[in-house]
């Protein structure tokens, strides 16, 4: 049954009152309001809503769930509340409840006046008890007693078994003395720490309360602090994230056969796998022959991010070597480590055949060339580079670097370019892994080139004639080209600007005071000599 709107009046209001003396919530555990109330198909959890103090003009939610405890399904067909300061949340009616189901109603007070206020909501439906009555009520005050800085505490992202602190600053905002009776929190993972309670505010004094969020779940969580007697509530929210985690890829380094003095560089990489942000503070390196390099640290990996590395193993000998890298972090995993391994094999054996050229004379401006051999032996051996000590020697045939397998040769040709007469001499050296350095000694004796030239006569043309013209060319018959650049006036000519080896042709014309040339004279040859 319905209680009349007077008697339930008069109970809001002795509830207000005792609230002043230092009740938390309103009227939260009253009794029923009638004996019929237990057994009623549709009811409210609370049965009755008291919102306590709230500043005129904000607005405080609570929860109420309505739930059909009969045997068959309800439909509530329709929510009324008498008192425009109270409101609930929109459903989408008729709402059909199946039976033993529950459905949550937002139940919200927005004060418009200081004072004490009540309002009944009706729920409309087919149930046994077709009007549900709920009563609800809450005080408007002008101003908060207490303010909180800040008002909402945001935590923001918290990895789960880790924990975050903030500071909560509580002022009194009276001109007189208000006692804090309570601190409270509700929701999931959070608490508070600070002064012993109770503990009384001077006026304008101000007090710093510890609220601390440590997630149990990932997701978001809310949750409130209430602050008892002045009745002030301060949200919280926080999101829990699974911790962040360290994975390599590849989880181990496997370098196989290094000769000693070599090097084999592999690359790994390191990813953050959790969902929160991990600071890689220092990563080690044991093992003889191994090393990293890329890690510039600390760093941080935010979730889903990586870094990658190199590493690199070095044998100094012939040995089987086994180490680690181990990675330190603030990660669910400080501690992660890629195992190393790897085999020191000995070096190969460089050959250089023969050990000694000698390239005998060469004209200067030619050149003579000789061919050699790098071989190996005992294991395979990796040339970087070879080059004589003299410039008026060279290498050819091959390009650096080049691995030559155990027990095979590599041609290479070496040419001797004198560039002065007289006897040069160089020393070839080869940079190589091997454990050998060997060297290859080369001499030759540049010979200054012969001079040659021909001499050109011809029977003198007679009066008339100015002077001749003088042509040459490579092939009988021609074509001649003119090789004296003026006329020439005696019947003779030499030709200096010859080369050793070379067949040349030549013929002559005469030419009269008009500039008139006759044609060419007989074919003359001459074969140069080499040198």
């Amino acid at each position: 049954m319905r209680l009349p709107q007077s008697i339930i009046h008069s109970l809001f209001v002795r509830t207000v009152h005792f609230l002043t003396i230092g009740m938390a919530i309103l009227l939260l555990g009253m009794a029923p309001v009638s004996a019929g109330a237990a057994t009623s198909q549709l009811a409210c959890t609370p049965t009755r809503v008291g919102f306590g103090i709230v500043v005129v003009g904000q607005t405080e939610t609570l929860l109420v769930a309505v739930t059909n405890n009969g045997q068959s399904s309800v439909t509530v067909s329709g929510i009324t509340v008498d008192n425009s300061e109270f409101t609930t949340s929109n459903l989408n009616l008729p709402l059909v409840l199946p039976a033993g189901q529950s459905v949550d109603v937002n139940v919200s007070f927005t004060p418009t006046a200081v004072g004490w206020t009540g309002a009944t909501i009706k729920f409309s439906s087919n149930a046994s008890n077709p009007n549900l009555w709920l009563e609800v009520g809450g005080e408007g005050v002008s101003t908060e007693s207490v303010t909180a800085s800040p008002p909402i505490v945001s935590f923001g992202q918290v990895a789960i078994g880790s924990s975050s602190t903030l500071p909560v600053v509580l002022t009194n905002a009276r001109s007189w003395n208000v006692t804090l009776s309570a601190l409270r929190t509700r929701g999931s993972g959070f608490s508070v720490s600070g002064p012993t309670i109770p503990l009384t505010l001077g006026a304008g004094q101000s007090v710093t309360l510890n609220v601390t969020f440590a997630p149990q779940s990932a997701g978001m969580t809310g949750g409130r602090l209430f602050v008892s007697s002045p009745g002030l509530v301060i949200p919280l929210t926080g999101t829990g994230t699974a911790p962040g985690q360290l994975t390599a890829n590849p989880a181990s380094l496997a370098f196989g056969s290094v000769q000693v003095r070599g090097n084999v560089t592999l690359m790994d990489s390191l990813t953050n796998t959790g969902g929160s942000s991990v600071t890689i503070s220092q990563a080690t390196v044991t093992g003889a022959g191994f090393s990293i390099s890329g890690l510039n640290l600390p760093l941080v990996l935010n979730p889903g991010a990586s870094v990658t590395f190199n590493a690199v193993f070095a044998p100094q000998s012939a040995v089987n070597a086994n180490g680690g890298i181990t990675v330190g972090s603030n990660a669910s995993n400080p501690a992660l480590t890629v195992s190393l391994s790897g085999t020191g094999t000995a070096q190969g054996q460089l050959t250089l055949a023969p050990t000694a050229l000698n390239f005998g004379n060469a004209t200067v401006g030619t050149n003579v060339s000789q061919t050699s051999s790098l071989s190996a032996g005992g294991a395979s051996v990796t040339v970087s580079s070879a080059s004589p000590s003299s410039s008026e020697f060279s290498l050819t045939g091959v390009s650096f670097p080049v691995t030559i397998a155990a027990g095979h040769s590599m041609p290479v040709t070496l040419t001797f370019a004198p560039q002065a007469s007289g006897t040069a001499s160089a020393i070839l050296s080869v940079t190589s892994n091997a454990s050998n350095a060997p060297a290859q000694s080369m001499s030759g004796v540049g010979v200054a080139p012969a001079q040659h030239s021909v001499s050109l006569s011809w029977a003198d043309a007679g009066s008339g004639i100015v002077g001749y013209n003088v042509y040459r060319g490579s092939v009988s018959g021609g074509p001649y080209t003119r090789i004296n650049s003026a006329l020439d006036a005696t019947a003779a000519y030499s030709d200096n600007s010859i080369l050793a080896g070379q067949t040349y042709y030549y013929v002559a014309t005469t030419v009269d005071g008009n500039g008139m040339e006759s044609g060419y004279s007989n074919e003359a040859q001459s074969v140069i000599p080499t040198p």
